[in-house]
């Protein structure tokens, strides 16, 4: 089975400052999509929904009262979207069930 979306190495390079009141999540943060239908729109949402909870775990999270914290975190979130956003797209264009890609690799 493969699996998807490299997370957890890029979001670990841009949360590794002390600002984050919970950091990162050690290892791989793996999205499965085996059993989606990503040729439906619910399919579609749920892998959204699954790279969404990815993403915010793998970036972390820091307090209201640390602003800079907060950028990097958002900084993080967006960067890694960006960096997962190919592999994305070719899991929708192939629309096939039983697929999925690995992560930090």
């Amino acid at each position: 089975m493969k699996i998807l979306l490299p997370l957890a190495a890029f979001a670990a390079a841009l949360t590794a400052g002390p600002a984050f009141a919970q950091p990162a999540a050690s290892g791989a943060q793996v999205v499965h999509y085996a059993d989606l239908d990503l040729s439906s729109a619910a399919g579609r949402r749920e892998l959204d929904r699954r790279i969404g909870n990815a993403v915010r775990e793998a970036c972390g999270t820091a307090s209201d009262a640390d602003l800079h914290g907060r950028n990097l975190v958002q900084h993080c979130r967006v960067e890694t979207r960006r960096a997962i956003a190919a592999q994305r797209t070719a899991a929708l264009a192939a629309g096939v069930p039983g697929n999925s890609y690995a992560s930090g690799q």
